[in-house]
């Protein structure tokens, strides 16, 4: 991911945006800035299937697969099989809600299931079609920590959840508990389960995500200290190590499941694969260094990988390294691989080259996005936006390297989580244009080409800056996208 708030100090327009969510009643449309940007670039397109790629394994403990969690699957995939827009005459709904809603999931009915993370953090059911708020928990917050330094590289309090094969949320907070609530007729959510796991951790480790394996052993971790930890959701017995000491070993993002009981799990310095122990204790299987200039770089969150790693088809696990130029690193999974890294393939140029978002994975397949630039949202005012890329990155047929395909170098895209749907095979991002009134359009990139095929004006001013929040391909193709004070939605009329 990333995720919710991100970041630097806060500016005086962003923290009067946040002051207005914290106080308001009902969803309300999100206030623009005047200016007349173009609304609509390109011509709609036509759908073109990405049909010859393997199908991401169904997590048996997951909801289904693009609707489960910001990253869609186990694997952490960001794609979808649901036909998202096209370009049709895009209608925008935008809401108010609380906070920056930036994990999206979608219950059997279709409804939205999503944590906003605000002054007010809360678990929230959203009406899909209005964005109407039809449920409401409050999670456990710090009312005055988005105006601390670095509140916008915070992803803790419940910014990362899943929902489960129950249509329950599962939500590792920030006081140490891990929470799962199902929805119920009256207010929208009932606790059932509370696992109080404050035992196990020190003072300033807090929760950053927590998920199942494919044999239901829950997984979780947090920034501080590296803690990577396991959790029996039958007898709540609780184990934990760690990997680091403060911010050396930190882990910022969240991981990847397999489908062998395998996790994988990035540090500032490392990427490993844990499997569950004898007792159901995380054990190292391995781990490897991946290159690190040492620099943080302006964009990211610390001096590592901006990347949750990514699971493909064949028995490979992907991130991106901290060089100077960032490289795209493929690792084979398997135990006893004599030779556990594939490629690592530079992208988008040194001194321009960082990425705090997960990569897109379809078959041999994976797409990167440059962010680098992105400070926090006074970093994406007043017309300035970031340095622009993307990339395709293919391993090779036989396995034994890895190619560009493709690169695009005019969108900028601050920090979104973007999506390819295979039914469409457009690549959903979400890009930011130079006037001065700031607008940000939702952009369709061609999967196969890279090249742009049409932008849509979403809406204009730091009230629809997306601050990391990940784009969603909901079950009627709408695309949905959190921003920080609430949720916007864009479909074809």
């Amino acid at each position: 991911m990333r995720n919710s708030l991100r970041g630097g100090a806060v500016t005086g327009a962003t923290a009067g945006l946040l002051v207005a969510v914290a106080g308001a009643a009902a969803a309300l449309p999100i206030p623009a800035v005047p200016g007349a940007p173009p609304t609509f670039i390109g011509n709609p397109a036509v759908a073109q299937p990405v049909t010859d790629v393997p199908s991401v394994p169904q997590h048996p403990y997951l909801a289904p697969n693009g609707k489960s969690g910001i990253h869609d699957d186990g694997w952490m995939s960001n794609t979808s099989t649901v036909p998202g827009p096209l370009g049709h005459d895009i209608r925008t709904v935008s809401a108010v809600i609380g906070g920056e809603c930036g994990s999206l999931t979608f219950d059997r009915a279709g409804r939205i299931v999503t944590t906003c993370i605000g002054p007010s953090p809360a678990l929230y059911l959203l009406d899909p079609v209005t964005l109407n708020v039809l449920g409401r928990t409050a999670l456990p917050g710090d009312p005055g920590a988005f105006l601390k330094p670095g509140a916008f590289g915070n992803f803790t309090g419940g910014a990362y959840f899943y929902l489960d094969n129950q249509d329950r949320a599962v939500i590792a907070s920030r006081d140490g508990h891990v929470r799962i609530f199902a929805e119920n007729g009256g207010d929208g959510f009932t606790l059932v389960h509370d696992y109080d796991l404050s035992g196990v951790l020190r003072p300033g480790e807090t929760f950053n995500s927590a998920l199942p394996d494919s044999k239901g052993l829950l997984w979780f971790v947090t920034r501080t200290d590296g803690v990577v930890g396991t959790l029996d959701l039958n007898t709540g017995a609780a184990q934990v190590i760690r990997l680091g000491e403060g911010a050396e070993g930190e882990i910022e993002n969240s991981f990847a499941v397999g489908n062998d009981g395998d996790v994988y799990i990035a540090t500032n310095r490392e990427l490993l694969r844990f499997d569950a122990g004898p007792g159901g204790e995380p054990a190292v299987t391995w781990r490897v260094t991946y290159a690190n200039s040492g620099l943080r770089k302006p964009g990211q969150v610390d001096d590592g990988t901006g990347t949750t790693p990514t699971i493909l088809s064949g028995g490979y696990v992907a991130i991106t390294d901290n060089a100077d130029p960032m490289n795209v690193v493929v690792y084979r999974t398997a135990p006893e691989a004599t030779q556990r890294q594939v490629c690592a393939v530079p992208v988008f140029g040194a001194g321009a080259s960082d990425t705090e978002n997960s990569l897109i994975s379809a078959g041999n397949a994976l797409i990167v996005e440059n962010n680098y630039g992105y400070s926090g949202p006074e970093a994406a005012l007043l017309g300035k936006t970031t340095t622009p890329g993307f990339a395709r990155i293919d391993i090779d047929p036989d396995g034994n390297g890895c190619h560009q395909v493709w690169a695009d170098t005019t969108e900028s895209a601050p920090t979104v989580v973007p999506k390819l749907s295979l039914a469409t095979g457009l690549i959903y991002t979400y890009t930011k244009g130079v006037e001065v009134n700031d607008p940000w359009y939702l952009t369709a990139l061609d999967f196969r080409t890279g090249a742009t095929v049409w932008k849509q004006l979403a809406g204009t001013g730091p009230g629809f800056n997306n601050n990391y929040a990940g784009i969603a391909i909901g079950p009627d193709g709408t695309a949905y996208l959190g921003v920080l004070p609430g949720l916007i939605a864009m479909r074809d009329s």
